[in-house]
């Protein structure tokens, strides 16, 4: 693990006493956040905003990914109250648009669909006129569960490429680039309406041929939000950094990708999928 960032990658100061707020708070209302257990560079800024991306379906991992940080192991049964725990703390945070995420769930039937549509529903009951943006797993390509978790009518359905199609044997064994492509293939087209977001991770050893090869793959399938972030190597036994990506080439795949027709781009080192979602959703 490379021991010094440059100096664009110095993540915003976390205000502890808001950080330690939040943190206590969402532990007290038994709630998982991948903001904590994904070890995001930008969890002081958000936990100081009072903003936080809810993560459902327990803290265990059926896939062990090399780039990320949440555990990996044998899942619990999901638990049925844990959707209304998620919507009564987006209420006492006050949130007008909830972030919903997941583990990946392949010991289930549909990799956890309903689940999230019961959250969805849950989180409508109790703020009637907040926004649901989702960021789902690929539940096993399986069209059937992205339908179930469509029936819920979320705003925004995110699902993340994460890298290049070469890397997928290293960085993603368990997932599958064409699988992931056809996930917001079939979500885009089952709700015209609703928009459709993916992200991508750099510094991974990809080159900017394939990283400008995913952004019109993407675009192909109705893609309409991307997010591009730099690879922080979470702990020493994770995929090490083979690049830290200057912000001059972030900016190049900004403009790149708006050329292809994104209608939101934001892509810079410390980017992550869910980082200013509510701002990001708009127009």
């Amino acid at each position: 693990m490379r021991s010094k960032f440059p100096e664009w990658l110095r993540p915003a100061a976390p205000k502890r006493p808001q950080l330690a707020s939040l943190g206590g708070e969402l532990a007290a209302a038994g709630v998982h956040t991948v903001c904590q257990s994904a070890r995001c560079p930008n969890l002081g800024e958000c936990f100081g905003r009072g903003t936080a991306t809810f993560m459902i379906l327990g803290n265990a991992c059926t896939r062990d990914c090399r780039f990320c940080a949440v555990n990996h192991g044998r899942p619990s049964a999901p638990d049925p109250g844990e959707p209304r725990r998620i919507a009564e703390a987006a209420k006492r945070l006050g949130l007008r648009f909830v972030v919903i995420t997941s583990v990946t769930r392949d010991d289930l039937a549909d990799g956890g669909a309903a689940h999230f549509a019961v959250t969805i529903a849950a989180v409508r009951d109790l703020l009637p006129g907040a926004r649901v943006e989702i960021l789902v797993p690929d539940l096993g390509g399986n069209p059937d569960a992205i339908r179930t978790a469509l029936q819920a009518r979320p705003d925004v359905f995110g699902h993340n490429l994460e890298t290049v199609p070469r890397l997928y044997p290293e960085v993603r064994p368990q997932a599958g680039y064409r699988r992931s492509l056809e996930v917001l293939r079939l979500a885009g087209e089952s709700a015209a309406d609703m928009i459709t977001k993916s992200g991508l991770m750099v510094g991974l050893g990809e080159d900017g041929e394939e990283v400008l090869s995913v952004m019109r793959d993407l675009r192909e399938v109705g893609v309409s939000r991307l997010t591009i972030g730099q690879y922080l190597q979470p702990t020493r036994g994770h995929a090490a950094v083979a690049e830290y990506v200057t912000p001059e080439v972030f900016a190049s795949y900004a403009r790149h990708a708006r050329h292809l027709g994104f209608a939101r781009v934001m892509s810079a080192p410390l980017v992550r999928s869910s980082y200013y979602a509510e701002q990001f959703a708009q127009g």
